[in-house]
């Protein structure tokens, strides 16, 4: 008899992670599914109490791990409420709320994690169609940082990401096709600055809602 796979989500309490989450539990059964998010300081430390409360209201076993050891080591505008969150300027290369090495160590993290509880299949809600410009959610990244892990721990993970090549729009319709369109716009956090309901000027707030008015608008047309 087959074992029933399972998976772990990486899981911030943002649109896109919680997307993510809704569609592993329609994939794999809510049994099957565990959650794990990262405190690293963040200054919308808002997204894991949004975290919190939708793993418990959907029945999902959650894990927090503390990372905040990463503020020792590069400096940016998500762990220092004192800078003022930007885009990238000209002549920068990334936006100041770029957290260097951040994805990587989620993911070795929720290898070791995924390893001790025998999933091999660990889900990551990064895109590099509508994002930051972040170099850590690249598909080139993500498939160099399974080679590594595999070989690292010596076992078979399976990163998946499955909003790698969508639009925020099509993010939108994803979440909408699962019935949960509403539930992520009431319940999840994206705003960098932390402002409940989005400040509606950094990045993340404006890809959010220029993604959910552009799927609003396709949806009506059609």
């Amino acid at each position: 008899m087959l074992q029933q796979r399972k998976a772990l989500v990486i899981f911030s309490g943002g649109q896109d992670s919680t997307t993510c989450l809704i569609q592993a539990i329609a994939q794999y059964g809510v049994n099957h599914v565990e959650a794990i998010s990262f405190n690293y300081g963040q200054r919308h430390a808002i997204e894991l109490e949004r975290a919190k409360y939708i793993a418990d209201d959907l029945g999902i076993c959650q894990t927090v791990i503390d990372t905040s050891v990463i503020k020792q080591t590069t400096h940016n505008a998500l762990i220092d409420d004192t800078m003022a969150v930007t885009s990238a300027q000209q002549g920068d290369k990334y936006p100041n709320t770029f957290v260097d090495g951040r994805n990587a160590l989620f993911l070795l993290l929720a290898g070791c994690y995924a390893k001790q509880k025998q999933i091999s299949d660990i889900i990551i809600g990064v895109c590099e169609t509508d994002f930051s410009g972040y170099p850590d959610c690249r598909d080139v990244f993500v498939k160099s940082m399974n080679v590594t892990m595999n070989l690292a721990m010596d076992y078979a993970f399976n990163i998946i990401t499955p909003l790698m090549y969508l639009t925020k729009a099509q993010t939108w319709a994803l979440a909408d096709e699962f019935g949960y369109l509403d539930y992520i716009k009431q319940h999840t956090h994206t705003c960098y600055n932390g402002v409940i309901n989005g400040c509606g000027q950094c990045t993340s707030c404006i890809l959010r809602e220029k993604g959910l008015t552009e799927y609003l608008q396709l949806k009506a047309n059609k």
